[in-house]
């Protein structure tokens, strides 16, 4: 089964969106925005960066 995005407003208000691997796992979360059309770029971000990120290891 394929991941998927989740889109939620949180008990403040703002719009979040989670990631979640096929077999249910959150393995990203996105910051609150102020509106969905925010929370929504967000997601595009990270589809389309993710892709090509380099992993980078750094201290502590």
């Amino acid at each position: 089964m394929a991941g998927k995005f989740e889109l939620y407003q949180d008990k403040g208000g703002d719009y979040r969106f989670r990631l979640k691997a096929g077999n249910g796992e959150v393995i990203a979360t996105g910051q609150g925005y102020s509106s969905k059309a925010g929370a929504l770029n967000g997601i595009d971000s990270v589809r389309r960066n993710a892709a090509d990120a380099e992993v980078v290891e750094v201290d502590g």
